[in-house]
């Protein structure tokens, strides 16, 4: 059973950074493709940006390249979200997802290729 536990949301302005951290347990992160996804007030959850246990393609929304990296320490079993130059669009409980690390590259992008989530966590964007 894998299990996946976000951190560091909170209130930020405008124009600000925040990290986001996804603690991974049960599974090491090479044996898994890590996601982070996000749900606005009245909106679905959406798609922020993925990667693969082996490293390679990040695919990431439209609404957030150059903006939001995401990263992982496989040491650490850990995934970060790294987002700068923040909108209050980005206003969202953000949660980190898993799934199996041979999703191809179309199917990262979907909340249906992801077998494991976690409680996600709340960013704030306001002055």
């Amino acid at each position: 059973q894998v299990q996946l536990v976000e951190s560091g949301g909170g209130l930020v302005q405008p124009g600000g950074s925040l990290r986001l951290s996804c603690a991974v347990s049960g599974r090491t992160l090479r044996e898994l493709t890590m996601g982070w996804f996000r749900q606005a007030p009245g909106k679905e959850r959406e798609f922020v940006t993925a990667v693969r246990g082996n490293g390679g393609s990040t695919p990431t929304s439209d609404s957030v390249r150059g903006r939001f990296t995401i990263s992982r320490d496989n040491a650490k079993n850990m995934v970060y979200l790294q987002m700068n130059s923040l909108k209050s669009e980005d206003t969202a409980v953000y949660y980190c997802a898993a799934g199996k690390s041979s999703l191809i590259l179309s199917t990262m992008r979907q909340r249906g290729s992801y077998d494991y989530w976690g409680q996600g966590t709340q960013v704030t964007v306001s002055s």
